[in-house]
C-alpha cells in the first residue's frame, strides 16, 4: 500500500513538476483567520445585471441635482403666482367690506359714514361722522385703515356726478337715504389689469367687474319717462 503511495505522487511530480506541500495553518487559529479576512479582503462591490458594477457617476449625479432644482423652481413659481392672487383678492375684498359697512350701518342708524380713498397714499379708512366739520378726520372716529398693498392700486375714481380723480382724495358719504354720490373705483392687479368697484347710489349695491365698466349716469327728473 505505501509502494502505490509513493508511485502516484511520483506521476504528480512527473506530470507538473512540483511536489504539492501540505496546507499551512495559522498559529493563531480561527481567531487569526478571522483577522486576517477582517484587514485583508475588501467588500464585494454590488453589481448589476450581466455582472456589470452600478455606480452614479458625476454626469447622473448632476442630471437628478437640475432636475430637483427645476421641481423647486416650478412649485416656487406657482406658489408666488396664488400668493399673489389672493393678495389682490383679499385687499379688494377688505375694501369692498368697508364700502359696505359704511352703507348697511347708515341704513340701519341715523348715523352717516365716510369713505375715504387716498389715492397718493394708496391706502383707505372708514369712519362715523361724529362732528359737522367733514374735513377734519378724528381719531376717535376712525372705524379701520387699510393699505391696498403692492398688489392692489388704486388707478382712479369717477363719481356719477361726472368728478373724476386719480391725484387725490376720494371720498364716498352713506347715510340713512343712501349714498350721497355713487360712482367707480378701477383697482389694478400684479398684473395691471383693472378691475372696477362700482358703489351704484340708486340701489346702494356694491359690486366688482373686471375690466373698467361703463359708469351709469343718473337721470334728472326730466329725462325720466314719467
Amino acid at each position: 500500500m505505501t509502494d502505490d503511495r509513493r508511485q502516484k505522487t511520483d506521476n504528480r511530480i512527473t506530470r507538473t513538476g512540483f511536489r504539492p506541500q501540505p496546507a499551512l495553518r495559522s498559529p493563531l487559529g480561527k481567531a487569526g483567520s478571522s483577522a486576517f479576512s477582517a484587514f485583508g479582503e475588501t467588500s464585494p462591490v454590488p453589481k448589476g445585471r450581466g455582472g456589470r458594477l452600478r455606480a452614479f457617476t458625476l454626469a447622473e449625479s448632476m442630471v437628478v441635482v437640475v432636475i430637483i432644482s427645476l421641481l423647486i423652481l416650478m412649485a416656487a413659481t406657482n406658489l408666488k403666482g396664488v400668493i399673489t392672487k389672493n393678495s389682490f383678492k383679499a385687499k379688494s375684498q377688505g375694501f369692498i367690506a368697508a364700502l359696505e359697512t359704511a352703507s348697511t350701518s347708515a341704513g340701519q342708524s341715523d348715523k352717516r359714514y365716510e369713505v375715504i380713498i387716498d389715492i397718493p397714499q394708496q391706502s383707505y379708512l372708514l369712519r362715523e361722522i361724529s362732528s359737522s366739520n367733514l374735513a377734519d378726520v378724528l381719531e376717535e372716529e376712525i372705524i379701520a385703515e387699510e393699505d391696498f398693498g403692492v398688489n392692489c392700486k388704486v388707478s382712479y375714481v369717477l363719481f356719477d356726478d361726472g368728478q373724476f380723480t386719480n391725484e387725490d382724495r376720494a371720498k364716498f358719504r352713506a347715510s340713512r337715504a343712501g349714498w350721497q354720490f355713487g360712482g367707480i373705483i378701477v383697482l389694478l392687479d400684479s398684473d395691471e389689469q383693472p378691475w372696477s368697484i362700482i358703489v351704484d347710489r340708486l340701489s346702494n349695491i356694491v359690486r366688482v367687474q373686471p375690466g373698467e365698466a361703463q359708469i351709469v349716469w343718473p337721470r334728472s327728473k326730466d329725462e325720466l319717462p314719467f
